[in-house]
């Protein structure tokens, strides 16, 4: 057997660090330990089938993130056999989560969230009965579903409000407002909402895409199933970003690129724009927080808002949704009618996106001056009703396969969590400017 390619993974606050087999084979060892089934040999002869699963799923077109490889362990486990261990890991690897949370609860729970906006999060969702598959289930079946949307609509309206504020009590300082946020937060939504308040209040707003500074599709580095990774800042012409900034502060026109994403090809000197000194210019980009994509500007002409599905739904063993599971589903939408990508092969891409969130996005959040939460409970009936169907066919297609390992680790997770779910069809209730028809269609707004 050829060596592993993997070199190194992706922590939870975003670092590189070197591949080390033996913490996985060390972690497997601790776990069956604790209930008494002490075997190093075993632990490692598991230890290897994770390895040959990583290596075959990421090659060395990706790393995988802590977060793939504590998920791999665990369907091994299962895979082998070996329910106790599997079960005794799980426990273990919460508790390692608990010990994190202990370390840094001043700072973070998840993905460098502050705590007390999780809690604010959770603490709405229970006094409106939607913290739960159960409780969804009962709002759906209790003929409240129309009200879920106006209330979670009202708090989502509400927060974009306060942002909005807090970028006005700046004053003239800001000239650049950046949106930013992993994929499919729902960052366009939430710059057209924070617009509209500040333009209620005398302040003019211009908008860059900054998607049409991709480079040529031809041009991103491609993995041996033809996936190119455009996930990356580097995707970017961060150079091209930075000249055009610098021109628009000073007063100058410019003419930004056109990015097809149907073709995957650029072409430059299209639209033009031009910033005048009274107005502000917005950013909305996935690596807005990157600072190479915006050094050219002082950092105190700068107001970084971050939006993230911050959604607290648990089913009934108590397992919360991932936020990037949402996320997941949302992009699903959008790829299919807006970019020419079907479902299967954005669960593939998946990890593409996960990877470069954890490395070029999350890090910065600390530096942001506010957080928008964007999750929306009422849309995961809907969404179960536009998707599931896809998730047991990408189960079955990619449970055996060696190096799908990762999509199908996903889409397993995402089908147990929604199953439960009482499907919505009738889209009816949701207002056409709200922020999930960003991805299901039907949006007043032009994205």
């Amino acid at each position: 057997m050829s060596a592993c390619p993997l070199k190194q993974i992706t922590k939870r606050d975003g670092t590189v660090v070197s591949y080390d087999r033996d913490r996985i084979d060390s972690a497997i060892f601790k776990a069956a330990s604790s209930i008494g089934e002490a075997n190093r040999a075993r632990a490692e002869e598991l230890g290897a089938i994770v390895e040959s699963h990583l290596c075959a799923s990421y090659g060395e077109a990706s790393m995988p993130t802590v977060e793939d490889i504590q998920d791999m362990v665990e369907s091994v486990l299962m895979q082998e056999g070996e329910i106790k261990t599997a079960k005794a890991y799980i426990v273990y690897r919460h508790e390692r989560a608990m010990e994190r949370y202990g370390r840094q609860r001043d700072a973070e729970i998840s993905d460098n969230i502050p705590y007390k906006k999780i809690y604010d999060v959770l603490r709405w969702n229970i006094n409106h009965g939607c913290d739960s598959i159960e409780g969804i289930n009962r709002i759906v079946e209790q003929g409240r579903f129309p009200e879920l949307v106006a209330d979670c609509n009202d708090r989502y309206h509400e927060e974009a409000r306060l942002g909005a504020e807090e970028i006005l009590k700046r004053g003239d300082e800001v000239r650049v407002v950046i949106v930013a946020g992993p994929s499919s937060s729902g960052k366009t939504t939430s710059m057209i909402k924070v617009g509209e308040r500040l333009r209620a209040s005398g302040k003019e707003l211009v908008a860059i895409n900054i998607d049409h500074y991709f480079f040529d599709l031809e041009m991103h580095p491609k993995d041996e199933f033809g996936d190119y990774d455009y996930e990356t800042p580097q995707a970017l012409d961060l150079e091209l970003i930075n000249k055009h900034l610098s021109q628009l502060l000073n007063g100058e026109t410019i003419r930004t690129p056109h990015y097809d994403f149907k073709t995957g090809k650029r072409k430059l000197d299209v639209h033009e724009l031009r910033l005048d000194p009274h107005q502000l210019l917005l950013i909305d980009s996935l690596h807005g927080l990157y600072s190479d994509m915006t050094s050219s500007v002082s950092d105190s002409h700068k107001f970084k808002l971050y939006v993230e599905t911050l959604g607290q739904v648990q089913n009934s063993e108590g397992v919360f949704m991932r936020w990037a599971d949402n996320r997941l589903m949302r992009r699903m939408l959008r790829d299919s009618q807006f970019r020419n990508l079907q479902p299967h092969g954005t669960l593939t891409h998946w990890h593409y996106v996960r990877a470069s969130e954890m490395k070029n996005i999350i890090p910065f959040i600390d530096s942001v001056d506010y957080l928008l939460n964007t999750a929306m409970p009422y849309e995961l009936p809907v969404l179960k009703d536009r998707l599931f169907k896809y998730f047991p066919d990408a189960m079955q297609r990619f449970r055996n396969d060696p190096k799908r390992q990762d999509a199908y680790l996903r889409a397993k997770r995402v089908h147990d969590m929604i199953a439960p779910l009482t499907p919505v069809a009738d889209d009816s209730p949701i207002p056409k400017d709200a922020i999930i028809r960003e991805f299901i269609g039907g949006s007043i707004y032009e994205y």
